[in-house]
């Protein structure tokens, strides 16, 4: 059997609304303000600047480059470079699989803090009704023989969703939900930002952007934490952008779309950022709850304190709340797509399963994974995931493909790719920083946070660890071995 035709954007528009919709995720809306508050304010804006450049940007031309150039999946790309590096695709495959099976689930906690958000439904205290209402969290083990029913249908109806795009073609799926996503999230962005910044006390907190501590900048640990920021942000090392700019036709301007991309995602977060912390400024003033305790990233700051500031805020909350809610679901569903379009390519491609097919066992593989998130210790165990996925395995992934871009791979060659039709030229100083300093500075993440992850591990995380990582070494060499269907695959074409 033979590969069929390879899909193609139908306009560079389409493109960009779905890298752009990839990157713009939950961590943009509730990480992006706590890493800015936490590492000096205003003055955080100069190493994140120094971030997006060196690292973000940088990167994304790597994927860019890659993907435009092999027009293949990362599996597929790998074993085109050198045939033993084929299990490293299927180990970022596989990293960003199970990431995305968590990362469901909290989409689907927001699901049912919409419908909540119409009535106020969580009450006064918003904190125990979070932990006793809606996650029925529970320390025990024997938590695990606990479905929750609430999670386990908001996760279900957020795998459908994603299934029912998925499946479809890459335009009248991913192409077409993002150019509808993508505006509706920004306008409704927009809205929120401006109605924040009339409420009183608004000052105390959008302030804090633009208050700099300068003695920060001295500090290493906010520089880690701006690099960090662009990682987890921008989506870099999960294929993402690999896989979408495969897709683009000959003739597209790589390195224009790639600084685009990047600037929109980072603007957002900024944007974003006043509206958050100018709400938090109004409920410091109307609570007298000090500003600092209200910062919060992740779920504390979505169900717990902006909760308490909708109790407060008066009628408006009753259209505030709900359209913060479905911020974060639009944002959640666009980068659930993405992240299941790479693997679904890869499986497609060597294994010549039509796309619908693939798509719909990939999503009921995640679906039956994401039940675990959605017991009674489901909540401990999705924590556990995400420390060691995020600080451990996704750097140590993006780590690899530095290495192998950077001094494996003809470097050269990408070069040419990026310049042959963009406006902006990049040349020899993006190939050190490729070969050098990112690896430096992905190296000193990865080990930075392989302490956090294994000095606030207990001994059940230590062992879900320990299943994980026996996970992520034997899945990429099996999928590696299997032989592939299609008679292509084994063909170095560049």
């Amino acid at each position: 059997m033979t590969e069929t035709k390879k899909q193609e954007w139908n306009s560079n528009l389409a493109f960009m609304m779905a890298m752009i919709g990839s990157a713009v995720g939950l961590g943009n809306i509730w990480r992006f303000p706590n890493v800015l508050y936490s590492n000096g304010g205003g003055s955080f804006m100069i190493p994140y600047i120094v971030s997006l450049f060196l690292l973000g940007i940088s990167f994304v031309l790597v994927e860019y480059a890659v993907g435009f150039k092999f027009k293949k999946s990362i599996a597929r790309i790998l074993f085109s470079i050198k045939e033993k590096l084929e299990p490293i695709a299927w180990l970022i495959l596989l990293i960003v699989f199970l990431i995305t099976t968590y990362y469901v689930c909290v989409v689907g906690w927001d699901f049912i803090y919409i419908m909540l958000s119409f009535t106020k439904a969580w009450g006064a205290n918003p904190d125990l009704y979070f932990a006793n209402n809606v996650l029925h969290a529970t320390d025990s083990v024997s938590g695990i023989f606990t479905i929750v029913p609430n999670v386990l249908v908001s996760v279900f109806v957020i795998w459908f969703i994603a299934w029912a795009i998925i499946r479809r073609d890459l335009n009248d799926g991913i192409g077409k939900v993002s150019q509808i996503l993508l505006p509706l999230l920004c306008l409704i962005v927009v809205g929120i930002v401006i109605f924040s910044l009339t409420l009183p006390g608004a000052s105390i907190g959008y302030t804090q952007i633009f208050t700099p501590d300068w003695s920060a900048l001295t500090n290493l640990d906010v520089w880690l934490a701006a690099f960090g920021q662009i990682v987890f942000s921008l989506s870099l090392g999960m294929a993402i952008a690999m896989t979408y700019a495969s897709y683009l036709p000959d003739g597209s301007k790589l390195v224009d779309n790639a600084i685009i991309v990047a600037f929109s995602n980072s603007g957002f977060e900024v944007f974003n950022s006043i509206g958050i912390f100018s709400i938090l400024g109004f409920m410091a003033l109307t609570s007298g709850i000090p500003f600092n305790e209200l910062v919060t990233e992740g779920t504390g700051l979505a169900f717990v304190v902006f909760p308490q500031v909708f109790n407060i805020m008066g009628p408006a909350a009753y259209v505030v709340g709900p359209l913060f809610f479905i911020c974060i679901l639009f944002a959640g569903i666009t980068s659930v797509i993405a992240l299941l379009e790479g693997v679904c390519y890869s499986i497609s491609e060597k294994f010549l399963i039509e796309r619908k097919k693939t798509a719909t066992v990939v999503c009921i593989i995640g679906f039956l994974i994401s039940c675990i998130f959605a017991t009674g210790i489901g909540s401990t165990i999705l924590g556990v995931f995400d420390a060691y996925l995020n600080n451990f395995a996704l750097l140590f992934a993006v780590l690899l493909e530095c290495i192998i871009f950077g001094w494996i791979y003809k470097f050269d060659d990408l070069i040419d790719t990026l310049n042959q039709h963009s406006s902006i030229k990049v040349g020899k100083t993006w190939k050190a920083v490729i070969k050098y300093i990112l690896p430096i500075c992905i190296g000193g993440l990865w080990i930075q946070g392989i302490y956090s992850t294994i000095s606030t591990a207990d001994g059940l995380s230590i062992s879900i660890m320990g299943i994980l990582t026996v996970v992520l070494i034997v899945v990429p060499i099996i999928f590696a071995k299997l032989p592939a269907i299609n008679k292509n695959y084994y063909k170095v074409e560049n």
